[in-house]
Parts: C-alpha cells; sequence; structure tokens
C-alpha cells in the first residue's frame, strides 16, 4: 500500500479517492448527463441568443482567432508546395486519404489497417477485437484480457486522421477530403452515443479527438459539405467533451501526467472557441490555470519532465504548442509559462539527432503524435521543436525542410521568413555535453557522435527499469539504442519485456529487474542513484561521467552497480563495476542498429556512412557471449519496438556469466580510424583501466584527470 501510494503522490490520495468515491456513491456527473441527454436538456447548454440555424456562421467567425479557415487556407494553399515537395505530400497525405474508402487507415501514424467503410470504431482492428456497447463510462476496463489492448479500439476515434483530411482539403480544392470527414464524423457520432462506449471513458481521448474535430472543421468551413446543422452537432460534441473533462480532470490531475497537461488544453480551447456555450467562461478560466499549474509541476527547471519518456515530453510540447498559439490568436498567449517551456525544448534539442530529427527511444512510447501536421515520419521530433522554436523565440532551430509544416499551420507564413539559429548545416549546434540534473539526464558529444545516459533517483512514477541505461549515435544513426515499449498490454512475456531492464542497454543481476513490478503501470522499490562524476575538458575533446544505482541493494550481497563513461573524441568507454559481495548471475546487453556485424573474438564491427565502427568486450573468463536476434519464448532477446503495437528483431549482444563480485565489465565503442586499445581492464576494487593507442599526450593527461584516477592512458 505504501509504493502504491507513493506512486500516485501523497498529494494526490485525496483527489484519487473523491474518484472512487463518486464511483462507489454514482454522482458521476457524465451519467447525470447521460441521463438529461435522454430529456432532451442539450439545448440548455447554450446561450439564450444562440439559434442552430446560425451555427455555421459562428464557425465562419470562430476561424478567424483559429489555425485553419477561409482567410488562412489562401495562404496555406500557395506556401504548402513550397515547404512539401508533391511526391512526399502524395506518398504521405493523399494516399492515405484516398485509402479510407477502401476501408484502410494508418494507425499509430504507421501501420495501415483494416477498419472497415464505414469504419466500426469499435472494432480493435490490429486484434480484430470487437469491444461492447451500452456501458457506463466506469465499465470499461483497460486491462481486460477478453478484449486485448484498450488502446487499439480508441487509436481511430482519436480522429488523427481529420488531420489528413483538413491538410488535404486546404492543398486541394478539389480532393473528396470534406466529404470524407463529414462521412467518418456522422458514422462515429451514429456509433458513440455519449457516455456509453469505450470512446467516451477518458477526457484525454476526448481532448485529442476535440483537436482534430477543430482542426478538419475550420478548414472545411467554405467546403460544399458545409451545413449549419453538421456544425451544430460538432457544437454540441464540443460541449459533451468539455463536460467529460469536466468531470475527469481532478482524477487526471491524480495521475500527474500529461492527461491533466491535455484536459486542461481541451477546457482552455473550449472556452476561447465558444462563447456560445453557458460554460465557456469558466471552462477557460480554469483551463488557464491547470495548464499553468501542471507546467510547473511536471516540468523541471532544467526541462526534463516527469514521465521519464521522451515521447510524453513531445505530447506535453504539442499539448502547449496548441494552447500557447490558440491563445496568442486571442490575446492571451500563456507568457508565464515560456520560462519553464523554453527549458523543455533546450532539452529536447538536446536529445534530438541533427541529421534525422530522432531522439532516444527512451521511456513509454504509446505511439502518440497528437499534431500530426507534417510529412515527417513518426520518429522526427523536429516538427514540434521547429514550431515551438520559433513560438518562443522567433527563429528556426533547424533549416527549412517537410518538419517546417507543422509551423506553418501553427504560426503563420511569416514563419517560413525567419533565419536558422545560427549553427551547422544540420541547425543549431549539440551543446557538447548537456546537464539536465533535475531529471538526471546527461549527454556528452564528439564531432560524429553522441551518448545519452540517466543517473536519477526517481521521485516521480517510473515506467521501465532503465537506470544508467546507454544510447550511442553516430552521424545521425542509433548505433546503441532502447528497445522501446511495444504494448501497454499484451500476452506475457511481452507485457514486461519492453520495461523491464532486460529491455534496455544496462546491467541485469540475477535475473531480476532494477524495481520490483506492481500492478498496473506501477514499480515498487524505486530505484535510487548517485552521479559521482560529470566533468569534460575545455576544448570538448574528452569527458567522463560516472554514477551508480542501488537498485540491487535488495539482493544478497547489497549488490551496487557503477557505471563510468569515457569519451575522448568520438571513441567510448563504458567501465561497468559491480560492488557487493556474493555470487551472481549477471547479464549485459548491447541492442545494436540492424547493421551488417562482423564478429571477431570479443570484437564487433559495422559500417556507418562508410567508416566502420568497432564494439569491443571484455568481460571476465566465465561469460558465454552471443549476438542474437528476434529470440522469442519465456526469456526473449533481441528486440525494438519504434512503433507502437509493432515489435521487430534487432541484433543484440548479450554477455552473461555467474561470477562473485566484485567484478568489471567493459565496453570500448571507436571508429576503428581512432581505436584505442585496452591494456588492463583493472578491477572493480579500484585498480585503473589502462588505455592504449592514444597518441596526444595532452589529451592523454586531461584523461587521467577527468576520470580521476578510474583510466590510465599509456
Amino acid at each position: 500500500m505504501f509504493w502504491m501510494v507513493r506512486a500516485v503522490g501523497w498529494e494526490n490520495v485525496p483527489r484519487r479517492a473523491w474518484h472512487i468515491m463518486k464511483g462507489r456513491l454514482g454522482i458521476d456527473s457524465s451519467d447525470r448527463l447521460v441521463r438529461e441527454l435522454q430529456q432532451g436538456h442539450l439545448a440548455s447548454a447554450f446561450v439564450p441568443a444562440y439559434a442552430p440555424d446560425e451555427a455555421l456562421q459562428r464557425w465562419r467567425e470562430r476561424t478567424e482567432k483559429f489555425f485553419t479557415g477561409p482567410r488562412q487556407n489562401e495562404m496555406l494553399r500557395e506556401e504548402l508546395p513550397r515547404v512539401v515537395d508533391p511526391d512526399l505530400w502524395d506518398k504521405q497525405v493523399t494516399q492515405l486519404v484516398n485509402a479510407l474508402p477502401r476501408g484502410q487507415m494508418r494507425l499509430f501514424h504507421h501501420h495501415l489497417a483494416t477498419t472497415g467503410w464505414p469504419v466500426n470504431f469499435q472494432r480493435d482492428p490490429l486484434h480484430d477485437v470487437q469491444w461492447p456497447t451500452g456501458l457506463s463510462r466506469r465499465g470499461y476496463a483497460q486491462f481486460d484480457p477478453r478484449y486485448k489492448d484498450l488502446k487499439c479500439v480508441w487509436e481511430a476515434s482519436r480522429f488523427q486522421v481529420a488531420f489528413l483530411l483538413g491538410r488535404e482539403a486546404v492543398r486541394h480544392a478539389d480532393s473528396p477530403a470534406g466529404d470524407l470527414f463529414w462521412d467518418l464524423l456522422e458514422e462515429w457520432d451514429r456509433q458513440n452515443p455519449f457516455g456509453r462506449t469505450a470512446q467516451w471513458v477518458c477526457g484525454q481521448e476526448a481532448t485529442f479527438r476535440l483537436m482534430s474535430w477543430l482542426f478538419a472543421a475550420g478548414a472545411l468551413v467554405d467546403a460544399p459539405g458545409a451545413r449549419a446543422d453538421r456544425y451544430h452537432r460538432l457544437t454540441e460534441l464540443a460541449y459533451l467533451t468539455g463536460r467529460l473533462i469536466e468531470d475527469n480532470i481532478v482524477y487526471a490531475r491524480s495521475q500527474k501526467n500529461n492527461h491533466a497537461l491535455s484536459e486542461a488544453a481541451g477546457l482552455w480551447t473550449l472556452g476561447l472557441l465558444f462563447p456560445e456555450l453557458r460554460r465557456a467562461a469558466g471552462w477557460r478560466a480554469w483551463g488557464r490555470r491547470v495548464i499553468c499549474e501542471e507546467v510547473e509541476r511536471q516540468i523541471q527547471p532544467d526541462g526534463s519532465y516527469v514521465q521519464h519518456s521522451l515521447n510524453y515530453h513531445r505530447v506535453m510540447l504539442d499539448d502547449i504548442l496548441w494552447s500557447m498559439q490558440l491563445g496568442q490568436l486571442h490575446g492571451d498567449p500563456l507568457l508565464e509559462i515560456w520560462p519553464r517551456i523554453g527549458s523543455a525544448l533546450q532539452w529536447l534539442l538536446a536529445m534530438t539527432s541533427r541529421e534525422t530529427g530522432r531522439v532516444p527511444n527512451y521511456g513509454a512510447n504509446d505511439g502518440a503524435l497528437i499534431l500530426p501536421l507534417s510529412t515527417c515520419d513518426y520518429v522526427d521530433f523536429r516538427p514540434v521543436a521547429q514550431a515551438m522554436n520559433f513560438a518562443l523565440h522567433g527563429r528556426r532551430a533547424f533549416p527549412p525542410g517537410p518538419w517546417d509544416e507543422t509551423m506553418l499551420w501553427l504560426c503563420g507564413a511569416a514563419s517560413l521568413a525567419v533565419p536558422t539559429t545560427i549553427g551547422g548545416r544540420n541547425g543549431a549546434r549539440r551543446a557538447p555535453n548537456f546537464e539536465a540534473a533535475d531529471g538526471g539526464y546527461y549527454t556528452t558529444s564528439g564531432p560524429r557522435s553522441w551518448l545519452f545516459t540517466r543517473v536519477h533517483s526517481y521521485r516521480d512514477r517510473p515506467t521501465q527499469a532503465d537506470m544508467l541505461h546507454v544510447d550511442l549515435w553516430y552521424d545521425g544513426e542509433n548505433l546503441l539504442r532502447d528497445g522501446g515499449s511495444y504494448h501497454y498490454y499484451c500476452e506475457p512475456p511481452w507485457q514486461h519485456f519492453f520495461e523491464s531492464t532486460a529491455g534496455h542497454n544496462t546491467v541485469e543481476v540475477d535475473r531480476q529487474d532494477q524495481m520490483v513490478r506492481g500492478p498496473s503501470f506501477l514499480w515498487f522499490r524505486w530505484t535510487k542513484a548517485k552521479l559521482r562524476e560529470y566533468s569534460f575538458s575545455l576544448d570538448g575533446r574528452a569527458a567522463f561521467i560516472s554514477g551508480e544505482h542501488y537498485g540491487y541493494r535488495r539482493l544478497p550481497g547489497r549488490v551496487v552497480h557503477r557505471r563510468s563513461i569515457l569519451r575522448v573524441v568520438d571513441s567510448y568507454v563504458v567501465i561497468d563495476d559491480l560492488l557487493g559481495a556474493g555470487e551472481h548471475e549477471l547479464v549485459l546487453r548491447w541492442r545494436m542498429a540492424d547493421l551488417d556485424w562482423k564478429a571477431t573474438q570479443n570484437t564487433w564491427q559495422a559500417d556507418i556512412a562508410g567508416n566502420p565502427i568497432e564494439l569491443q568486450l571484455n568481460v571476465p573468463a566465465p561469460f558465454t557471449t552471443q549476438l542474437l536476434r528476434g529470440v522469442e519464448g519465456e526469456r526473449p532477446e533481441g528486440w525494438e519496438s519504434l512503433y507502437y503495437a509493432e515489435r521487430t528483431p534487432v541484433p543484440t549482444l548479450v554477455s552473461q556469466g555467474v561470477t562473485s563480485l566484485p567484478v568489471r565489465l567493459v565496453t570500448l565503442v571507436s571508429p576503428v580510424a581512432e581505436r584505442l586499445v585496452l591494456l588492463d581492464s583493472g578491477d572493480a576494487a579500484g585498480k585503473p583501466l589502462r588505455l592504449g593507442g592514444m597518441a596526444d599526450r595532452a589529451l592523454a593527461e586531461e584523461v587521467a584527470r577527468l576520470s580521476a584516477g578510474c583510466v590510465r592512458v599509456d
């Protein structure tokens, strides 16, 4: 019970208790609203001056302070061909729009799934499972083995396809996108009476759906299919969405995650755009207050995010980018949150590959991209970074490219005229060494490479047992990588594998995770860690990071894992010291890029952009080392998940053995052209590791100084 309370946060216990009590007492306002709707009370949601037959005119006026509308569409139609090549647009937008009436829809921004036409919104197309209807909101369980993963039936109802349809309708005025949008919306409305399907369970899902509807509806307000009755019904659905969020947001805040920000953004949006709703002013004030409070609560001063996840960091930035820019159009740009959001942007830029826009696949990754406003791949984070950089600083972070499209939609054509922040050909230069001590994130960079690791004592709910994980990048290639998430709910062993210690580039002890798995998304006995050293040379040629975690102190012998990382230009030495007593089974894993790896004894070599990279292991004699790929069974090995609900085999170096502690494992990764030589691995009791192959005496002396005696260069 202590760890469950700790997981949700002591300050959130009253919110959780109130949520549970409401359910047991039957005072859920969404259930009450269902009864009101059955009695025909929906008209009372509007101000007296509102008339349904004026809905279309109200929407035309609404678009004057929105991202899409007749005025904006003319400008966008002119600018879009300059931002996105026609062939790329055809592949990433037009073809997906044309696939809809053939019964195919892209889900999780990657899977082209068969959803049927008309779409069956209660069917999970990835598992071919039909979800029940007619239950109250609390009757739908997220983890129900009969229906698999709730996210998979939610995905089509997020209506991310509406962003595709709106964009296509703006770029090609003769497109059938408008008719398709209204057909989809009317079918969804028919299948989903308020509060009686799985699609009305979650306030965050309803918010994302609302944002999609609004975007497309604004783009289509002057299209042939625009009718007052359609826009009036959409306004009613907006009101129902607000009532759902209103009832759910206290619970969302108790989770201390992006649900609270998303739902606050929903109230803020409704309050700004729908003055004809009686609750609008209250929703606007409520949404604004929660956004400001949750930004301060969820984003650390160094920019790191409460959910320990790169993808959830993007969800948070998308929520705030939408809210900030909408506020800007209405004369209320949320200026008080700009400093903290600026830190969050700098944090993201420090984690983003300049060559590809990719980031470490670190932390929970549920396939969310709530503002799919570009032709870039889901794993490319440049669209949100570029748009947010302009919104905050009036400049680009990256050179012009298709990632500018998000910025164009949300910030207007003026954004395309601004220069790129001074930097290299791929945009603003990466900081050689980036430290986010509040969140425990540390990076170091060479001319061609960069490395990321985590040293942190959890204060907020963790999602994966991944302390001291290392990501390593060369020339934009994620050479050593995280496994991702795959599914939030699936059958064993996959339910646990990707979030476990075995799913990360770190050391597993006695087949145990660094933390103890609890129910649902919870972990118990949160990992504590300590940063021992983070130093770097003034000329940027060398850096040293050392940290240790205490997650295995619960085991006999009180095991401590200490990881020290030395960078010399573009070469990396990773020293894993396992401290403690007794005999233990250890497993060191390196999940590697899917390249053609050639093995010679304890060395593996692959080619990146014409430059061979070498990985060398030095482990005790009892250890066996294998390069595994796509192993299934009770203990899977060699898998990653870049996109939600998809797993693919990747080569994984697995070195394991039973040995007495203390013991040291050493990994060298370097370009062959500047190969370092391991002369002596030393030992975990304090004898320094000896390196050779470094001709520069001054650099060698600097390495010895930085590593505080841990490494000696001969």
